[in-house]
């Protein structure tokens, strides 16, 4: 009995000496653990008092911080908000989020999802500026894809993982509908994002995919593997929450926006289209020309 004492008090020494050896070794600032990923950015204005933030939220990070520091310096923002924050995010479930409960006073969101969460009537979202319509494509990289039922049967096929995405779900799957396919007949691998269809495609995981064309897929595909689903897509839209007739804070966005996609790299994104009248009092809605 004594002996089995003896161990079990020498066991609780040893780990009494190895717990004060740990707290020796370690600094005593305290542990910092760096943020992983980053979804968001800030700035203030210059009524850094006023406790009004206008929040943002883009698919694009780098657009997210241009916007961001834009507004900030905005003297009709600056007006009515204290500080700009914006957030990004790059799957269609990240912007579902933001326009489902009105977090976002300025939105890039896709038309049809907003008029699923009756947006416009519920938050009174109206639309800022509008890109060009689009069309949907089946793409392959070694033949152009048909459009019959017997082609997509020993297809494997990549589709994006959100209902919403016209171009990766809703028309592809109409196409199968109207071939008499049944989706669980056919070999589909879904994607998160646009740019992950593509990585699959392109490392041979799927024969082809469901997506719009951009301009550097020639980089590393071919335009003649490439069948039209549907043409005039509509495009992306910005939001403006309009719960007030605020049409200066209203067209202080449309200017930003505009002045904004003059910059952008890719050429769909160039080719904005303004839905007010800005230059006269009164501010007028124009729509889409």
């Amino acid at each position: 009995m004594l002996h089995k004492t003896a161990i079990v008090t020498f066991m609780f020494i040893v780990l009494l000496f190895s717990w004060f050896a740990g707290q020796m070794a370690v600094d005593e600032k305290e542990i910092v653990f760096p943020v992983m990923i980053e979804t968001s950015t800030t700035c203030q204005t210059t009524t850094t008092a006023n406790q009004n933030q206008l929040i943002v939220f883009t698919p694009s990070k780098y657009v997210a911080q241009l916007l961001t520091q834009n507004l900030c310096d905005d003297k009709v923002v600056a007006k009515q908000y204290g500080s700009v924050i914006g957030y990004w995010g790059y799957r269609t479930v990240d912007s579902l989020e933001f326009v489902g409960k009105g977090i976002a006073d300025l939105i890039l969101a896709k038309n049809n999802i907003m008029e699923a969460f009756r947006a416009e009537s519920t938050y009174n979202y109206q639309p800022v500026v509008g890109f060009s319509d689009y069309t949907a494509f089946f793409i392959s990289s070694k033949e152009k894809p048909l459009i019959t039922k017997q082609y997509f049967l020993d297809k494997k096929i990549g589709l994006l993982d959100y209902p919403t995405s016209r171009s990766g779900h809703i028309l592809p799957k109409q196409t199968f509908k109207q071939l008499g396919l049944n989706i669980a007949q056919l070999k589909i691998t879904y994607a998160s994002s646009h740019n992950e269809l593509r990585e699959l495609l392109a490392n041979g995981q799927v024969d082809l995919i469901a997506s719009f064309w951009r301009e550097n897929d020639s980089k590393r595909f071919s335009k003649n593997y490439i069948t039209p689903i549907s043409s005039n897509v509509a495009g992306t839209r910005w939001y403006l929450k309009m719960q007030h007739n605020n049409t200066d804070l209203l067209c202080a966005v449309q200017s930003h926006l505009l002045s904004i996609s003059k910059e952008q790299s890719f050429q769909y994104y160039q080719d904005v289209e303004p839905y007010w009248q800005c230059n006269n009092y009164p501010v007028t809605f124009i729509g889409e020309s």
